[in-house]
């Protein structure tokens, strides 16, 4: 596939979801962004526009391959969201397909103690 068809089609998506899910106080957007090298997440309360919990595997505790990386980021999302008091949070993929990187950060998350 074409590497702008495929950009094309993950905004696509990316938009179509982000159109339905929507982060609140109770229950918040675990978003996940994925690049080349390094994976990223954020805890985010939509209704008040602000950033509850982040991780990404540019710290020192996620070394290692992708998956690897990626495990140890939804561990890391996991105990910073609990430690401010989140246990339950909407999963927001951002577009990507659920395999790989991002189903090993959502079962980390899971691990963790996150609901959703």
């Amino acid at each position: 596939m074409d590497t702008k068809k495929k950009a094309k089609a993950r905004l696509r998506i990316k938009s179509r979801v982000r159109g339905r899910v929507q982060g609140t106080a109770e229950r918040p957007r675990l978003t996940v962004f994925r690049s080349n090298k390094q994976i990223y997440a954020q805890v985010i309360d939509d209704l008040a526009g602000r950033t509850l919990a982040a991780a990404s595997s540019l710290g020192e505790k996620a070394a290692g391959a992708k998956l690897d990386q990626a495990e140890a980021v939804g561990k890391l999302i996991a105990e910073k969201a609990q430690s401010a008091g989140i246990t339950q949070v909407v999963f927001d993929r951002n577009g990507y397909l659920y395999h790989g990187r991002i189903q090993k950060l959502a079962e980390a998350a899971r691990e963790g103690g996150l609901k959703f």
